[in-house]
């Protein structure tokens, strides 16, 4: 009776992750939700933290659950260079006496995101080493796959809303040159363009800046 339960409670428990994670609506919360319920879901986990590694060896800490996280230096770069290649990534013990950088002995490493320039990584920590086996491990790929999930759906999102409120901000910086200038919306925008080539500027920035001037 005991494995079906079990089996049960970890889908109940993989259900509710997933639901508070798409629940979220920047990036930046969903890797911050990410790192608590990785805490909550993953057996042997007393920290966790997202981190972005970058081609060169430069890594970047951008979600943690706690200050031990934040304030760690990057330790043993074959660990991080070998999730370029696995998406899970475990190491027993991470070296040092009993009590020294407590909280950073076992480590379990998870890939969220990747491309040829950038891994986006969530790890897990624990105080004693050899915390993690192969349940846990197995049980972070699934977990990661939901994160994935939700921070895709929360990016699309983010982009979306990004380029509607930009499309609204090019669309009342052409009126207000139609006005000014007393043209038509398509030499307004053609204006917009070329102003834009020519301060070397985004469009987007600089339809913000005569909406802004105008509204001042």
């Amino acid at each position: 009776m005991s494995g079906p339960v079990v089996g049960l409670e970890l889908a109940e428990a993989l259900t509710a992750a997933a639901r508070e994670l798409h629940q979220t609506t920047t990036p930046d919360a969903t890797l911050d939700t990410a790192a608590r319920l990785a805490v909550h879901l993953l057996p042997g986990a007393e920290h966790a933290g997202v981190f972005e590694l970058q081609r060169g060896d430069t890594l970047r800490t951008v979600a943690w659950t706690d200050d031990i996280v934040r304030e760690a230096e990057p330790r043993d770069l074959p660990h991080w260079e070998r999730l370029w290649t696995s998406p899970v990534v475990r190491m027993a013990d991470s070296g040092g006496k009993d009590g020294e950088r407590p909280g950073l002995r076992s480590v379990l490493s998870m890939r969220l995101r990747a491309d040829k320039r950038r891994l986006t990584v969530l790890t897990a920590y624990a105080r004693a080493p050899h915390a993690f086996d192969e349940t846990a491990a197995s049980l972070g790929r699934l977990f990661t796959a939901h994160v994935s999930l939700a921070l895709n759906s929360v990016t699309v999102r983010q982009q979306l809303t990004e380029a509607m409120h930009t499309r609204d901000l090019i669309g009342q910086a052409t009126g207000i040159l139609m006005e000014r200038l007393d043209i038509d919306a398509a030499a307004a925008f053609e204006s917009l363009v070329r102003a834009s080539q020519r301060e070397n500027t985004k469009l987007r920035d600089l339809a913000r800046r005569i909406v802004g001037a105008t509204e001042n």
